[in-house]
């Protein structure tokens, strides 16, 4: 399965955003790209940088561009995940999140970001509750944004609820996000898509993290898309996705892992040589 991951500035201006937005999605439907991943906060503008506070965000103008985004998703026939902040009923703030549009032109999921920051939840942001997956030809991806790449509970939930890629849209404040979205594609034996904003190029790229850990792709230069294939057949792969993922899977519920020796005292006393 072939998807691409955007790289684009993320501004204050909900039209230009949504300009951007459309751009990429053209761009990925002439390459035979059947989902489009793009950074957080995108379409409305990011908490902090640049929005400082929600008043300054024109709602309507948001709606209406995500209204075209959706439209064009099913002119396309193409699945979009896209970052923008969520507005809630007066007075509470919106959700961080991720609109899931499919290749029929609906909005058929959001995901809410669960594990928000000190700043988020005390300025910006309501927390989200739940998991959200979607099943696009035969393969499962889970929704994560940003620093939820710090809890390992967010990639072993969607370990169990058999996801092959997680979605993970970030505005990071630091190159080691990378090594943590790696290491967790390499742990859970999944590929991770991280996509991130211009803004942050100087020190961390968009890219997709292979089932192994390896680095399929990243996005060159402030501003890109980068396209790549799923392909569960790669011979390099076969170790993480035939082997490793199944044994993790069921390691913890398999008795035969368990102590074989609960009553040798020679196991029990761990003083003695």
């Amino acid at each position: 399965m072939r998807i691409a991951i955007a790289q684009l500035p993320v501004t204050g201006d909900a039209r230009r955003n949504g300009a951007a937005v459309r751009r990429a999605m053209r761009a990925a439907a002439e390459q035979d790209v059947r989902l489009l991943q793009l950074p957080e906060g995108l379409l409305s503008g990011y908490a902090l940088n640049p929005v400082e506070d929600w008043a300054e965000v024109d709602w309507d103008v948001v709606r209406a561009e995500l209204e075209e985004v959706v439209a064009l998703a099913g002119e396309l026939r193409l699945w979009v995940v896209l970052g923008s902040a969520h507005p809630l009923t007066p007075p509470r703030w919106p959700h961080n999140s991720l609109y899931v549009i499919s290749d029929e032109g609906r909005l058929v999921d959001r995901y809410d970001k669960r594990f928000v920051s000190h700043t988020e939840v005390t300025r910006f942001y309501t927390a989200g509750s739940e998991p959200v997956v979607l099943d696009v030809d035969g393969f499962r991806f889970g929704c994560a944004i940003c620093i939820e790449v710090n809890f390992p509970e967010v990639f072993v939930e969607y370990a169990g609820l058999g996801v092959d890629c997680v979605l993970l849209s970030a505005y990071p404040v630091d190159a080691t996000f990378a090594v943590k979205a790696r290491a967790h594609a390499a742990i859970h034996c999944t590929w991770v898509a991280l996509a991130t904003p211009s803004d942050t190029a100087s020190f961390i790229a968009s890219a997709l993290y292979a089932p192994n850990g390896d680095v399929v792709d990243e996005v060159e230069g402030a501003e890109g898309l980068l396209v790549a294939d799923l392909d569960r057949s790669a011979p390099e792969l076969d170790v993480a996705l035939t082997k490793a993922k199944p044994w993790r899977a069921m390691v913890s519920a398999d008795p035969a892992y368990r102590s074989g020796a609960p009553d040798d005292p020679r196991s029990v006393d761990r003083t003695t040589l």
